[in-house]
């Protein structure tokens, strides 16, 4: 019988704990040297090439015969859920604040109706600029 106080368990999805390995993503970019990145058809297979004496790793794909494109593989998955639509890695990805992104968009829509008034201006004319 197993001792389930003894595993590391987390309840929020996304946590890591001081036992298990970090990810490692590349930029914002999923990795397919991180721990937590696999395959569901089970052809990953890391190989060690060499350039000028350096070696370096690197993904193959034994089912198609190529290096592995990582998060745009359709069988590519991540066991912490941490994959993203466009390849990209949740644990990589800063957490916008949402004060910062209202600023922004109301700038950017004072700007837009700006532009929309002096486009509709000089279709009008000048002299019907009270009505808009």
């Amino acid at each position: 019988m197993r001792n389930y106080s003894e595993r590391s368990f987390n309840k929020e999805r996304g946590q890591i704990s001081q036992n298990e390995p970090k990810p490692l993503p590349l930029g914002e970019k999923c990795n397919y040297l991180c721990p937590y990145f696999r395959c569901n058809k089970r052809a990953l297979m890391i190989q060690t090439k060499y350039v000028k004496g350096s070696p370096y790793k690197v993904g193959f794909c034994r089912w198609v015969g190529d290096t592995c494109i990582t998060g745009e593989c359709q069988y590519a998955y991540c066991e912490k859920r941490a994959l993203l639509p466009g390849n990209r890695c949740a644990f990589a990805v800063n957490k916008r604040t949402d004060g910062d992104d209202m600023e922004k968009e109301l700038k950017e829509s004072d700007e837009y109706e700006d532009k929309v008034k002096d486009i509709i201006s000089k279709k009008l004319g000048k002299k019907d600029l009270d009505l808009i």
